[in-house]
């Protein structure tokens, strides 16, 4: 992890890492990206604070924007995707996304240190070229603000099964597990989208881990435990190589103010 001068004591609880489940319907700031952009609108009140979702069409309730704004914070939110099928059925469907701009991720303009917020979620693991995007969102992140990163891990047994079903399956699958919504998108999982790569991309970024969580997916009954018991059989055939404790990653990073930033290991 990294931090800056003057900032270990202020934010030691904030960069233990964590791991867990994230609890639905436990309140608005239960939920660790809102948490984290209640308080950073709490130090900067004056001034509206500007917002990127990345990967808005599958943005969750990871990010509760009437939350925020209801804490006194002025909002002021852009919204971009890639281009694909799924993308553009998921705009279509929602309000909110329809004034979102889906564009090759590599080429939409993105002034440098413009954002206070970047929210990158479950866009990584469904799109090529994600090392270079990633950059691109950083670069556009203002000094002192936080890249709020959520992506599916490669290295778990649902990015397998993801990977190696056919798309008949993949459509099947999604159809049961959340009937009615757009999908399935692609199924990527370039290196990046794992613990390993995210890690050596902040490494390479000199970039500041706040907050660390990784997010079982819901269990129950009916299809949700086939996809269960289809996950933990991945994860035995594989020999451990592919992981069923956890599906996504979670991470709220900062870009550091200064450059005295330093590494702590």
């Amino acid at each position: 992890m990294t931090t800056g001068p003057g900032t270990k004591g202020k934010h030691r609880a904030a960069m233990a890492t964590v791991r867990g489940t994230w609890t639905a319907g436990a309140g608005a700031t239960a939920e660790p990206f809102t948490r984290f952009v209640v308080e950073y609108a709490a130090q900067h009140r004056g001034r509206a604070i500007g917002i990127l979702q990345a990967g808005c069409t599958t943005a969750g309730p990871e990010l509760d924007l009437a939350a925020i704004r209801a804490s006194g914070a002025d909002l002021v939110v852009s919204r971009i995707d890639d281009d694909c099928p799924a993308t553009r059925a998921a705009a279509e469907s929602r309000p909110e996304l329809r004034t979102a701009t889906l564009a090759e991720l590599r080429l939409v303009p993105l002034a440098p240190r413009s954002f206070d917020l970047v929210q990158c979620s479950m866009l990584l693991h469904r799109i090529v070229n994600a090392d270079l995007v990633l950059d691109r969102l950083v670069g556009a992140l203002r000094p002192g603000g936080l890249l709020l990163l959520r992506t599916g891990d490669r290295q778990t047994a649902t990015a397998a099964l993801d990977r190696m079903l056919p798309q008949f399956a993949r459509v099947l699958a999604m159809r049961l597990a959340r009937p009615g919504q757009p999908g399935p998108f692609p199924a990527r999982y370039e290196p990046i989208a794992s613990e390993r790569g995210i890690r050596a991309f902040i490494g390479r970024h000199g970039l500041v881990v706040v907050h660390r969580q990784a997010h079982q997916a819901e269990r129950g009954t009916g299809w949700l435990a086939v996809a269960a018991a289809a996950r933990a059989v991945v994860g035995w055939l594989s020999g451990g190589r592919f992981t069923s404790g956890h599906d996504e990653l979670c991470y709220v990073i900062r870009k550091p103010e200064d450059q005295f930033a330093r590494v702590i290991h």
